[in-house]
């Protein structure tokens, strides 16, 4: 059976929640299992020196000016939310909890926190912001809060950064599929030639 195509994301990457809309379709195109594993960028970005894109000086303005330009070729809401770059670690938590019980829905539960702060404009830094976004998403808020607070959901998730760091993984999106490695949304198209023609 043919691998999975891994997915690392930080729930406050803009360029990630375009790529969460889109990778599935690729998925299924190839009969490719897609695994989302989100992380935190600022465990990343400690390791590498890097600053969020759109709060660096010169390339901020241009990557702002993409996003919208991106979010509007793939007919996709696009807003930055306040106080942006937020927290994202009770996001990426409910997601492992979520995952431990259902992958499909906690895919489902990805995209309502991705589409809340970047569709939406609400920042989902807070434990109540989460459960608030998932309940209407159709999740029980206190299982959810329970499950950010869970000390092996804490640790599965520093255990996937630093794994993904190990691995290096340096900004989200990032796609790895059969031992090759994939930076950012527009690499999306490539990743989906390589699976098509085996690789080059």
């Amino acid at each position: 059976m043919a691998g999975p195509i891994e997915f690392y994301f930080d729930f406050s990457s803009p360029y990630g929640y375009l790529a969460a809309h889109r990778i599935e379709a690729v998925g299924a195109e190839f009969g490719r299992q897609v695994l989302w594993r989100p992380i935190l960028l600022g465990a990343v970005f400690k390791a590498t020196g890097q600053s969020p894109l759109v709060s660096q000086p010169l390339r901020g303005p241009y990557h702002l000016h993409d996003l919208q330009r991106t979010a509007r070729r793939l007919k996709l809401p696009f807003q930055l939310p306040a106080d942006f770059p937020m927290a994202t670690i009770a996001a990426a938590r409910a997601f492992y909890w979520a995952d431990g019980q259902s992958a499909l829905e906690a895919k489902r539960l990805a995209l309502a926190l991705f589409d809340a702060p970047f569709a939406r404009g609400i920042n989902i830094s807070s434990t109540d912001s989460v459960a608030s976004i998932a309940l209407e998403a159709g999740f029980e808020p206190d299982q959810i809060r329970a499950g950010i607070g869970a000390p092996d959901i804490k640790e599965r998730l520093k255990a996937e950064t630093d794994r993904a760091i190990e691995r290096g993984i340096f900004g989200s999106p990032f796609f790895i599929v059969d031992g090759e490695a994939f930076w950012g949304n527009d690499r999306i198209p490539d990743l989906r030639d390589w699976l098509k023609s085996g690789g080059w």
